[in-house]
């Protein structure tokens, strides 16, 4: 509240309270009368102020304080205002803020591994390396097509290994000219390396 919104507030609770004060002290009928049309004339002031007066009032009072100064969606449309209602809009919106990926039914994660497969292929070094890649990609999608978890239809084909193979060597070899870069070499472990010095 504003400074003087708060002191008018706590001029009137200091008064109900001294109007009690006065009634428990054993004040006379004539008081007690005056007392309680008192209570009722501020009953009646405060009914005759409507809900839309009240609501006003609240919300210019908030502004001249400036709470609603520098809040995150002002002069911007909010965000999923006109969209339809989704009972899971909360997860929804975790998954989004967070970036959390790989979660979901199995068959939309393999819709979408399969749309990034050529480029996993891609940066594969080894013809054997694309071979394994594809047969597990291959596994489960069958695994996802027998649904004992349920969810969505898998509509993901397998893919052929020969065929992708043939097609990962047709890309490797357009990128670089028919010299496909050797499989780096790969280090021994610290232990040797550290057993070797020795």
């Amino acid at each position: 509240m504003s400074s003087g919104g708060g002191s008018a507030f706590r001029r009137r609770v200091e008064r109900a309270s001294e109007l009690r004060s006065i009634r428990a002290s054993g004040s006379t009928v004539q008081e007690n009368d005056q007392l309680s049309a008192a209570e009722e004339e501020l009953r009646q002031r405060r009914a005759r102020v409507d809900d839309a007066a009240k609501a006003e009032y609240l919300v210019r009072d908030a502004m001249a304080q400036g709470k609603f100064d520098n809040l995150k969606y002002a002069g911007k449309p909010i965000p999923g205002l006109g969209e339809v209602y989704d009972p899971d809009w909360w997860v929804k919106g975790l998954l989004q803020r967070e970036n959390i990926t790989g979660l979901g039914p199995t068959a939309i994660l393999l819709r979408t591994e399969d749309a990034d497969l050529d480029g996993r292929l891609d940066t594969q070094f080894s013809e054997q390396q694309v071979r394994d890649i594809l047969a597990d990609f291959n596994a489960r999608v069958i695994d996802a097509r027998r649904q004992l978890q349920g969810g969505p239809p898998v509509i993901t084909k397998t893919r052929d290994v020969d065929a992708e193979v043939a097609r990962w060597r047709e890309r490797r070899g357009a990128e670089s000219d028919g010299a496909v870069p050797p499989a780096p070499e790969s280090k021994p472990p610290w232990w040797r390396r550290l057993w070797a010095r020795v």
